[in-house]
């Protein structure tokens, strides 16, 4: 049986984790100049800053890019559609896309988190985002 691997959180990333596991998509923004970071870093890319707000996301994005991937050792185990998610506030994110046929998926189409325990370690996960009830096409 494979050894499940948990994230490890550290002091850059805790906040994003504990969130995680209470049901919360955030990021960091930089005190002195606003700009959202994922992943998260010690100082701010754009200015140097040093300072940090939390901030909650929408967990609404779309697709970028995506592949299936396929356990290398376990074959028969599911496919998994592994996406680079552009979220609503400019940045992105890696996760699964599920509840889908990977061959329904397309770049551009509209996600919206969720979050699942995986093996004992819980996740942001993505699946497509319904229309909302009364508007054509919703689910």
């Amino acid at each position: 049986m494979p050894r499940v691997i948990h994230p490890v959180p550290d002091r850059d990333d805790a906040f994003f984790w504990e969130a995680v596991r209470a049901g919360r998509l955030v990021a960091r923004e930089c005190s002195a100049c606003g700009r959202i970071a994922h992943p998260p870093a010690p100082m701010c890319a754009a200015c140097g800053g040093g300072e940090w707000v939390e901030r909650e996301l929408s967990g609404r994005g779309t697709v970028h890019s995506w592949i299936v991937s396929r356990h290398p050792s376990q074959p028969d185990d599911a496919p998994r559609i592994v996406v680079l998610v552009d979220l609503a506030e400019g940045v992105r994110l890696v996760s699964n896309l599920r509840e889908i046929d990977p061959a329904d998926v397309r770049n551009g189409m509209a996600v919206t988190v969720f979050f699942d325990e995986v093996d004992g370690c819980w996740l942001p996960q993505f699946r497509p985002q319904r229309a909302a009830a009364g508007q054509a096409g919703g689910a």
